[in-house]
């Protein structure tokens, strides 16, 4: 590892902590999915600090940064972008959409109809927006963070399992503890303003060929066999679940592996250890699972069944 790169990766951390505070694993996820070039969907009730959390990192890093409000009648030329009839050439001209960008913030996704939302799936797997018979690649890299509030039902939508499988990572934002929240009191108090985050000192730190870079690092970071194999059999185990109607796919542990290299790279490891595929194994599967309608009833969680699978399946020693 680049000792100048994992000095600006330690540098993002301390900027977005200026501004946020309490939030360190959802901030190392966000990195995460950056440098396994992946999607994150932010879960967390109203106030917890997601959308300024997706700000603070975007201004920490020199990349260029959208947000959309998802709303139910947003559609999916909003999104991508559309023809524009041009009178002055006497011909139609494709006007680009938010989503041509580096970090499009999706906030309150599944406020929109399935129509729009679907406007996204090519834009986060292929990396491209095809319209009008003509496929516009999008700026590298692109990650989409998309902030969803999972108490409120009225108005919203539920996201399709073919959206929620392009997301690398599904990252659950819990209120802060008494010590954290009397901080943001604090911080309040003192004339912080989540609206101008540079009058709270955050600055960028890591510049977009240092990412390129830290890219590459993390895909070259080692797996071993056997860690390969200990990633295979918790896929398999969460398949064989007795709660679970739809365990996790070949594209959830190909995901598991990539998170789990970038996670090893983010913390100073040359290699995978299965400390770090059990760190990543609830953010990157928890959205995967398909559970049975009686264990939703008896209130049996997607956490709890993948910590039940961790506490199962051999380790490799």
């Amino acid at each position: 590892m680049s000792t100048d790169v994992r000095e600006a990766l330690q540098r993002v951390r301390g900027e977005v902590a200026k501004a946020v505070v309490g939030q360190e694993r959802a901030v190392d996820g966000l990195l995460v999915a950056l440098l396994a070039g992946g999607h994150a969907l932010l879960e967390g009730v109203p106030g917890v600090g997601k959308t300024l959390l997706v700000r603070t990192l975007s201004e920490t890093l020199s990349l260029d940064t959208k947000r959309v409000q998802f709303t139910p009648d947003l559609m999916p030329g909003d999104i991508t972008g559309s023809l524009v009839y041009d009178s002055a050439a006497g011909e139609f001209e494709f006007r680009e959409g938010p989503v041509f960008t580096n970090i499009l913030l999706a906030d309150e996704i599944n406020r929109t109809p399935p129509k729009t939302q679907s406007a996204l799936l090519e834009a986060m797997e292929e990396r491209q927006v095809s319209a009008d018979g003509v496929t516009r690649a999008l700026p590298a890299p692109f990650l989409v963070a998309a902030t969803m509030n999972p108490i409120e039902y009225e108005g919203t939508y539920t996201l399709p399992e073919a959206q929620l499988d392009r997301f690398l990572l599904k990252l659950v934002l819990e209120l802060p503890s008494r010590d954290a929240e009397f901080e943001v009191l604090r911080r309040h108090a003192a004339g912080f303003s989540p609206r101008d985050l540079r009058a709270a000192g955050v600055r960028s730190a890591l510049s977009a060929e240092e990412l390129r870079r830290a890219q590459a690092e993390a895909a070259a970071v080692e797996v071993r066999s056997d860690v390969l194999a200990y990633i295979v059999d918790i896929a398999r185990a969460t398949r064989q679940s007795p709660s679970v109607r739809m365990g996790v796919s070949p594209r959830g542990a190909t995901a598991l592996m990539s998170a789990s290299k970038a996670f090893a790279y983010l913390s100073g490891y040359q290699a995978v250890t299965p400390d770090h595929v059990q760190a990543m194994a609830l953010p990157v599967l928890r959205h995967r699972l398909q559970l049975r309608p009686e264990a939703e009833l008896e209130g049996v969680g997607a956490d709890a069944i993948l910590r039940s699978v961790l506490a199962q399946v051999q380790v490799p020693i």
